[in-house]
């Protein structure tokens, strides 16, 4: 795989300095990106960084991931229109140790050949003091130098403090520690970064004689209708499962526009491009397949092939018109709790199933999933109502803890389209 082919025709390739393409034809080559751990998880936005390294070690080149533990306590200015809020220290650490945790399983890591490598650029500067900073770093690029970078100019009106102006000084000294200390030539990002990789291009090119170091950014992945990818009006979509279900995970590519796709594979996917144009072909215009395709692999490879069987079954209880009752009851606690995270659900305690509780009480009263009981009897009488994937007809029916799903859920639908969870604890 040649790295820069591979990013052109995925149209993930935005720009590069003079020499990079020419430079990887050489040999195995070493590069990183930097990740600050401002938030408890990686998002998608930043899994595109993640799949740019992945290709890059399939290239046969040495990843770096430079996790953030000082600039994350610094705060990058590029494309934020105001001063960031500090996270502290704590938290900070606590969202470090958890993606360095996702980073060992999106990439192959270890000491040999072209296995990726994972730093903490607060090892650059815990031993550093304020004045070591001023005379080693702070001398290297001048402020006219600085400002001219669209992540100053931008905030010139709105404030920008001292503190994260500094932060392009931090993100190119980064630059030359790794190349000092990894022979790491190459900072890759998102095209936000250009401002700052070319900082550290820079840098080393004025402190370091005959250095070559090289930028190259890849495009900020939006979707058809203009938007930042990843957001939507929940928010971020997370690589967290406790943060983004993966059922959520999965129905946000069964759910995209169609005109997003062929973006989406592109970005995400690990087929080749053989791979790709193949199944475009052949599957044409289908694109709800085409999403089912990505769904999957991108599901799979986040959360695993058993989450990705839970998250199926989870479509087969809340979409499936014909599951019926046996099959509920064969499904896992797994199952049944993401389910109940995917609809309106009730949690009761299990005490009140001593001696049995008649239903009626149990959703007027308990998990009021009815207003009133003359309206549960309506419904009764409709045929509506199901527990369990069982028609109730019975209005004096009672819930015995045998009753339970894997001992503790029920399950309630009156109608097609009102589904309910009650959960026992």
């Amino acid at each position: 795989m040649n790295f820069f082919e591979e990013l052109e025709w995925r149209g993930m390739l935005h720009d590069m300095t003079p020499g990079a393409r020419e430079a990887t034809e050489k040999g195995m080559c070493t590069g990183y990106i930097g990740f600050d751990p401002t938030a408890p998880s990686i998002t998608i936005g930043n899994y595109v960084q993640v799949m740019v390294l992945k290709l890059w070690q399939q290239s046969g080149h040495k990843p770096v991931v430079l996790m953030g533990g000082a600039t994350g306590r610094i705060g990058d200015p590029s494309g934020k229109d105001k001063e960031r809020q500090l996270k502290s220290y704590e938290e900070l650490d606590s969202n470090l140790a958890f993606q360095v945790k996702q980073m060992e399983q999106y990439l192959e890591f270890g000491d040999s050949g072209n296995q990726a490598i994972l730093r903490n650029n607060l090892d650059f500067y815990k031993e550093m003091n304020v004045l070591d900073f001023l005379r080693k770093v702070g001398k290297t690029l001048t402020v006219n130098y600085m400002m001219s970078k669209d992540s100053v100019k931008n905030r010139l009106d709105s404030g920008l403090s001292f503190t994260e102006f500094s932060y392009q000084l931090l993100q190119a000294y980064d630059f030359q520690c790794l190349y000092e200390q990894d022979n790491c030539h190459f900072q890759m990002g998102g095209s936000d970064q250009w401002g700052n990789i070319t900082s550290g291009t820079e840098f080393i090119r004025r402190n370091l004689t005959d250095a070559k170091a090289y930028a190259v950014t890849s495009k900020l992945v939006t979707k058809s209708d203009g938007k930042k990818f990843g957001k939507s009006e929940e928010g971020n979509l997370w690589m967290d499962a406790k943060l983004t279900s993966p059922y959520k995970f999965y129905q946000f590519w069964i759910n995209s526009d169609d005109a997003d796709i062929p973006k989406f594979t592109r970005y995400f996917t690990l087929k080749s491009r053989e791979e790709v144009e193949t199944m475009e072909a052949d599957l044409g215009e289908d694109k709800r397949a085409q999403k089912l395709l990505l769904a999957e692999e991108l599901t799979k490879r986040i959360h695993g092939a058993e989450n990705f069987n839970a998250v199926k079954n989870v479509s087969e209880v809340l979409f499936n018109k014909k599951l019926d009752a046996d099959t509920l009851k064969g499904m896992s606690s797994e199952v049944l709790s993401m389910v109940s995270n995917e609809i309106p659900s009730y949690t009761v305690s299990k005490n009140v199933l001593s001696g049995g509780l008649n239903f009626d009480k149990l959703v007027t009263e308990h998990a009021p999933l009815f207003s009133s009981l003359s309206e549960f009897r309506r419904a009764i009488k409709g045929n509506a109502v199901s527990l369990n994937k069982a028609k109730i007809s019975d209005n004096a029916l009672v819930i015995q803890p045998d009753s339970l799903l894997q001992d503790k859920y029920l399950m309630v639908e009156n109608g097609k389209k009102n589904k309910y969870v009650v959960a026992f604890e």
